[in-house]
C-alpha cells in the first residue's frame, strides 16, 4: 500500500496546479515531466490528454485507466470599466461553495487575483443582496469578482470573456485530518495521483496499459471521448470520487466503491466482476453503488459507443465538488486493487 505521507504530498503537488477545463497547462507540465521519470512513453494528444503507455506482453485487448486532470471553477462573461468581472459557472461549480475570498484570474499573459464577492450584508429590502439573506439561492449571476484594477490593466494581462477563474492557490493547499485529506479539487487530482503510483509500480503488464490524465472532463468528457475514439480498447476504467450522501448506501472510510450505474447509464458487469476478483485477491474490500447526478469518462465513452466495456472505481468523498474530504487509505486501496488487476488481467 502506498504510504499516506507520500500520497498526501503527491496530491498536494497536483492540487496546487491550476487546471480549469481547457486551461490545464500547469498540471500538464508536471505530468509531462513525471510520467517519463517513471519510465513511461508519454505524450499529449490534440485533445489535451496526457497519455502514459506501459507496453504489455501483447498489444491486443489493451486497457486504459483515466483520471481527469481538469477542475471546475468559473469563466469570465464580461469586464466592466471599473474592473469588476461578471462570471459564470465552469463545470459543476457553485459560488457558495467557495465563499467570498481570493480567486485567481488566469489571463493569457498574467495571472491576477481578485475577490469573489456577493455584496454587503447590512442592507435593506431596497438592495438585491437582501433576498440572498432570506429566500433566494445564491447563483453565479448574483456574484462577481472585484479586481480593483483598471480596464487597461486587465486587458494587458490578457483577461477577457472566456478567461478562467479558480479558487486562489493559497486556499487550495490540502489539510490533513488524521488519516483523511481535505482540499478543493480532490476531484480529480487524487485520481491523477493514483495514475502516477500505478506508473511507478506496473512495469510489464499482460496487455498494453494506457494511463490517461484526461482533459475537459468537467465540461463533457471531451478528452476521453477523443482518446477512446482513436485508441481501440478492450476496457476503460475511470477513477473518480464517489459522493457520500444519505441517499446512497456508501460508507465513509477506506473501502473503495465500484459503480454499477450513474447518470449516463450502466457499467459493464463483467468488468466489474473482474475488478471485484482482483480486489479480493489483493485483500481489498469493495462496496457497490448505483448513483445519479454523476458521470465519468467511462460511462460517457460507453454511452457513445466508444468502448464496449467500462467501469468506474471511486473513493468515498464528502463535500464533492466542494472542499472535499477523503480517506487516504481509500485512495491507496484503489492503487492496490488496480495494480493487482493490471498485472494479472487476461
Amino acid at each position: 500500500m502506498t504510504d499516506r505521507e507520500t500520497l498526501f504530498k503527491t496530491i498536494e503537488t497536483l492540487v496546487l496546479c491550476h487546471s480549469p477545463s481547457g486551461v490545464e497547462g500547469e498540471i500538464d507540465r508536471v505530468l509531462l515531466h513525471r510520467f517519463p521519470e517513471l519510465g513511461c512513453e508519454t505524450w499529449q494528444d490534440r485533445a489535451g490528454n496526457i497519455i502514459a503507455k506501459i507496453p504489455g506482453q501483447t498489444s491486443q485487448n489493451a486497457i486504459a485507466i483515466t483520471a481527469h486532470k481538469d477542475e471546475i471553477g468559473a469563466i469570465v462573461k464580461a469586464i466592466h470599466p471599473n474592473g469588476r468581472l461578471e462570471i459564470r459557472r465552469l463545470g459543476g461549480s457553485f459560488p457558495w461553495v467557495y465563499g467570498e475570498g481570493v480567486v485567481d484570474i488566469l489571463g493569457d499573459r498574467a495571472t491576477l487575483s481578485g475577490i469573489l464577492s456577493f455584496g454587503s450584508r447590512h442592507v435593506s429590502h431596497e438592495s438585491p443582496q437582501k433576498a440572498l439573506q432570506e429566500n433566494v439561492p445564491l447563483r453565479w449571476e448574483n456574484a462577481w469578482v472585484e479586481t480593483k484594477c483598471s480596464h487597461k490593466t486587465l486587458v494587458d494581462a490578457g483577461i477577457r470573456p472566456g478567461t478562467r477563474v479558480v479558487v486562489g492557490k493559497h486556499r487550495k493547499r490540502p489539510f490533513r485530518l488524521n488519516n483523511y485529506i481535505a482540499s478543493y479539487t480532490l476531484d480529480n487530482k487524487a485520481s491523477v495521483a493514483i495514475l502516477l503510483a500505478l506508473a511507478e509500480q506496473i512495469k510489464t503488464p499482460p496487455v498494453d496499459l494506457y494511463l490517461v490524465a484526461s482533459a475537459k472532463e468537467e465540461v463533457g468528457a471531451i478528452g476521453a471521448l477523443y482518446f477512446t475514439q482513436n485508441q481501440p480498447l478492450d476496457a476503460l476504467i475511470a477513477l473518480e470520487i464517489c459522493p457520500l450522501s444519505s441517499e446512497y448506501p456508501i460508507k465513509d472510510g477506506e473501502i473503495p466503491v465500484l459503480l454499477s450505474q450513474d447518470g449516463y447509464g450502466i457499467y459493464d458487469e463483467g468488468l466489474n466482476e473482474e475488478l471485484h476478483r482482483a480486489a479480493a485477491s489483493a485483500g481489498v474490500p469493495i462496496q457497490f453503488a448505483a448513483i445519479s447526478g454523476f458521470g465519468s469518462d467511462a460511462s460517457i465513452a460507453m454511452k457513445f459507443g466508444h468502448v464496449a466495456r467500462a467501469a468506474c472505481l471511486g473513493f468515498p468523498t464528502q463535500n464533492t465538488h466542494g472542499y472535499e474530504i477523503a480517506h487516504l487509505d481509500a485512495i491507496s486501496n484503489c492503487i492496490k486493487l488496480l495494480a493487482n488487476y493490471c498485472q494479472s488481467n487476461v
